[in-house]
């Protein structure tokens, strides 16, 4: 039997068939559609009468030569099977994933014996410290946890709010992110704002063993908490928001710090947020800028950092609101001290993903997402004005712009963006190159297989920031070490002292105490989070 190739133009049947398929009654993969389109031709295959000989050939169906909407459409049920549904199970939970296996009638009933315990069945906040360790919660959840469940406004949580609380807390969200989200933020939002970690942070001030000293000065409680707020949101908040998600939480080792804090009582090993070392760097170098001490420095303030390494142009940038948010860097020329603490991180540690984006945000002048050649001069073309004023003969712009280039290698030829200098994991040594001559120097004279050693290391090597802040805290308590002795006439027992490594100068109890007793002589009485 000799059948006749059916034609996808001619076969009127076959060509309503795509028809019907095209009007979007169900969205058809090419591999179904070929399955469709087989099972179609076996079906016509199959109802083909066999020509018998002497029997005239039925005329062909014809088509109009304009275009007419089909009026009878086949019945595509009897020739194939439509496709079943797909039972997709959720792969997506904004509260974190359900814990089939978990009691929480166990866990409430235990919380409910501990409040049992309690006078009056009534929890202060330092209670609730039981209490968040019976939820399976580090420590320092207790004050987001007292607040949370009305502890702020009568000075006490009872029993049944707190199981109220926390029964709906346990029923509507499901990992320790999506909690702490709903514990410390506002009751209408599933974001956290810089105000409300101030409950918590306080918290920590109060009662952490390594900060025992600031009780005597509360005058550096609410500068310390903006510098951790601040460096919170300098690592966690990668959207530049001004609002942490519990995906970001999920996504940073926040949460995991925290719960250090209840395990280790020296909290400058926490170099993560925490480190009282570290704020007392960041303030001490802000404080040197703060000529007036206003709490604000202005565009010639901060030109001064660091004998005035950073280029007036990238400085220009800064203060034009790529990187700042609020109107009073733009409107008034002052930049607050937690601007200044995303700075100083920003320029000593390079490296670091927040820092590579700051950059390119005050490099990308037209805001276009590249950085042209046209801005790559523009900025380079102040480092040659300062190098030929030291009597330093610069490279060629030309010259310098194909070695960047060959250190970028960007997708784009001519065009350098964002993933272009994260993924080439040299962008401190490119944007040193543009806005700042001391690091610039620098690196032209250290040998180019030295820094191809640093690259390629990727252990658990302290970051840029981590050695600057250290270096820098041992010299700034030396000298204050050095003036207080001279003080108290003994400046030549310091001197036969002064070999001493800086880890032996006292432990970090009276280290601090140097530190915030040199700081009360310089600061006074301080601004409070609330008032800037």
């Amino acid at each position: 039997m000799m059948i006749k190739e059916t034609s996808l133009r001619r076969d009127p049947d076959l060509r309503g068939e795509l028809a019907f398929l095209a009007r979007g009654c169900d969205f058809v993969l090419p591999s179904r559609f070929k399955k469709r389109l087989k099972s179609f031709q076996q079906t016509q295959i199959q109802n083909k009468p066999e020509k018998k000989p002497g029997t005239p050939l039925q005329p062909t169906a014809t088509f109009p030569s304009s275009p007419q909407p089909l009026s009878v459409v086949p019945h595509v049920n009897n020739v194939v099977n439509a496709p079943l549904s797909i039972n997709i199970p959720q792969f997506y939970f904004p509260e974190g994933l359900p814990d089939a296996c978990s009691n929480h009638e166990q866990t409430l009933s235990k919380i409910e014996t501990a409040f049992m315990d309690i006078e009056d069945q009534k929890a202060d906040i330092y209670e609730m410290g039981k209490i968040a360790k019976l939820c399976g919660c580090p420590l320092y959840w207790k004050a987001p946890m007292f607040r949370a469940a009305g502890g702020e406004r009568t000075g006490f949580v009872s029993a049944q709010s707190f199981i109220a609380l926390w029964r709906k807390l346990l029923n509507d969200h499901h990992d320790d992110a999506s909690k702490f989200i709903c514990l410390l933020a506002k009751p209408s939002s599933n974001s956290l704002e810089q105000e409300d970690f101030i409950p918590l942070l306080q918290d920590v001030v109060d009662t952490h063993p390594g900060l025992t000293f600031l009780k005597d000065a509360p005058e550096f409680h609410s500068r310390y908490i903006t510098t951790v707020i601040q460096r919170i949101f300098y690592t966690v908040n990668r959207s530049w928001s001004g609002k942490i998600t519990s995906t970001e939480i999920r996504k940073s080792n926040f949460l995991q710090t925290l719960a250090l804090l209840e395990e280790e009582e020296d909290i400058n090993q926490i170099t993560d947020y925490f480190s009282y070392e570290h704020f007392y760097v960041i303030y001490c170098k802000f404080w040197e800028l703060d000529s007036d001490h206003d709490l604000y420095i202005s565009q010639a303030d901060l030109s001064r950092y660091n004998d005035q390494a950073s280029s007036n142009r990238i400085i220009e940038r800064i203060f034009s609101g790529a990187v700042t948010r609020g109107k009073t860097v733009q409107k008034e020329g002052r930049m607050s001290y937690a601007d200044f603490v995303w700075f100083l991180i920003s320029e000593e540690d390079k490296r670091n993903p927040t820092s590579i984006e700051y950059w390119f945000r005050c490099m990308d002048v037209d805001g276009d997402g590249v950085l042209s050649m046209y801005e790559l001069e523009y900025f380079y073309e102040e480092q040659c004005e300062r190098m030929e004023a030291m009597g330093i003969e610069p490279l060629p712009f030309h010259d310098l712009l194909c070695q960047m280039l060959d250190l970028v290698k960007p997708a784009i030829e001519g065009k350098i963006t964002l993933r272009d200098l994260k993924r080439c994991r040299m962008a401190h040594i490119f944007y040193d190159t543009f806005f700042n001559l001391e690091k610039y120097l620098d690196h032209e004279q250290r040998d180019p297989f030295a820094v191809q050693k640093d690259v390629e290391n990727e252990g658990p090597e302290p970051s840029d920031w981590d050695r600057f802040a250290a270096e820098e805290y041992e010299t700034l308590v030396a000298e204050e070490s050095a003036q207080a002795q001279f003080q108290e006439g003994s400046f030549e027992d310091y001197e036969t002292e002064e070999t001493v490594s800086p880890s032996e100068i006292g432990n970090k109890g009276n280290k601090s105490k140097i530190v915030t007793s040199d700081l009360s002589e310089k600061c006074g009485k301080l601004q409070s989070v609330d008032e800037e």
